[in-house]
């Protein structure tokens, strides 16, 4: 019995200081602060920042488009007639006012003839106009000077001459003015009619050289309609559907024509650059806007916009598929901050930056110019500023903080280059 006794009496005792031991650690380790707090026994937290720079910004717009010629036209014949010939086939180049085809037309030959044989008779007839007139002329000029000297002599000598005579002398001269007046008519009529006849030797010398099928640029020809021997049709002819020869199409420079939203169409200039990305050449071109409607299609509600694309090397063909990256606006040397960056609320926006004594300071910013990764700071920051990125939630002012920096929008693109 006594030795239970000492035994429990011993158990009580080892937890007894066990208890007492326990107490003294735990009031040791309260009053003395671990190596990784802070002294005010808040644990600094790692956060991502980011460095504001500065860098060149540019809003563009990707529009989907696919290439087209820049002229494209079927030729046809001016004139009816059989093809005689074609000298150039399809995917052959042609110069402007180059030979195309030549068409074989009998009949203009005759119809020369007879034009030029009525304009040498209407020539002859002007001939003998002005031979009629200077005879005209030499009888007016008589018939004037015999009454002009038998007036004289009856002033001088009034009873040497009778009147009849006098008057004789006077309607002979008036009858040979009205001959030369019909004459000198007669010529003018005959002027005009070699006029006429000229006129219509140069139309048929104008249709007769329709027979030669010419470009009107240089190009290639795209497609060929007719061979050896087929009969064109007047390509003016309008109750007939007049087949064409060949299509030529010039590619040394191409169109692009984008569907420009509304919202951006006051925003297009002409001469302003675009980067043209082809997915099949996996290569990049550069265009301008060329031209634009300035109307907004009020079934699409957008602006037929066009890009010229040079290719005087030929690698780009009409009917590609390409993105046409318009630059709507650019800022050469901004202030940025990474879009992450930025907390939007209603019409302000604020960034959480880490300041010098290493706690987080909420700055109020204005934003100018935004791109995908990045933005534009107007006002609120300097270049230098450590801004936090990611997630603000368990994030408050006031806050000591262990900041790393990752690369920027700016920084990135240069190691990649």
């Amino acid at each position: 019995m006594n030795q239970k006794m000492r035994r429990a009496v011993c158990g009580l005792i080892f937890c007894g200081l066990a208890l007492t031991l326990s107490a003294c650690t735990s009031s040791r380790g309260a009053g003395q602060p671990s190596g990784n707090e802070a002294p005010g026994g808040e644990r600094p937290v790692a956060v991502a920042v980011a460095k504001v720079g500065r860098e060149r910004l540019s809003q563009s717009l990707s529009l989907a488009a696919e290439f087209r010629p820049f002229n494209e036209v079927d030729i046809h014949a001016k004139v009816a007639g059989y093809l005689k010939e074609v000298r150039f086939d399809v995917g052959d180049r042609v110069r402007q006012g180059q030979l195309i085809a030549m068409l074989e037309i009998p009949e203009f030959e005759s119809d020369l003839k007879q034009a030029a044989a009525s304009r040498k008779r209407g020539e002859s007839d002007v001939l003998r106009a002005q031979s009629e007139v200077r005879r005209a002329q030499s009888i007016y000029d008589a018939a004037r000077l015999t009454h002009s000297r038998l007036a004289a002599i009856a002033q001088s000598r009034p009873n040497l001459l009778a009147q009849q005579e006098l008057d004789d002398s006077a309607a002979r001269a008036q009858v040979a003015d009205a001959q030369l007046s019909a004459s000198k008519a007669a010529l003018t009529v005959a002027e005009e009619q070699v006029r006429v006849l000229e006129a219509n030797e140069a139309k048929v010398k104008t249709l007769a050289a329709y027979a030669a099928i010419t470009a009107p640029f240089s190009g290639i020809v795209t497609r060929r309609f007719a061979d050896k021997g087929a009969l064109i049709q007047q390509g003016t002819a309008s109750q007939t559907q007049a087949m064409p020869v060949v299509r030529l199409s010039q590619v040394d420079r191409l169109r692009l024509v984008l569907p420009v939203p509304e919202s951006v169409a006051p925003r297009i200039r002409i001469g302003r650059l675009v980067k043209v990305r082809v997915p099949s050449l996996n290569q990049t071109f550069d265009g301008r806007v060329a031209r634009f409607v300035e109307k907004v299609d009020t079934t699409t509600r957008t602006m037929e916009t066009e890009v010229d694309v040079p290719n005087a090397r030929s690698i780009l063909k009409p009917g590609m598929y390409a993105y046409a990256d318009l630059e709507l606006d650019n800022r050469s040397d901004a202030i940025t901050a990474p879009v992450q960056a930025i907390s939007r609320k209603e019409k302000s926006a604020t960034v959480m930056i880490v300041n010098a004594g290493m706690t987080l300071e909420l700055r109020e910013v204005i934003l100018g110019l935004e791109t995908p990764d990045s933005v534009e700071i107007l006002s609120g920051l300097a270049v230098g500023d450590l801004v936090v990125v990611g997630n603000l939630s368990q994030l408050k002012p006031g806050q000591r903080v262990t900041p790393k920096e990752m690369a920027t929008g700016a920084e990135q693109k240069e190691r990649g280059h």
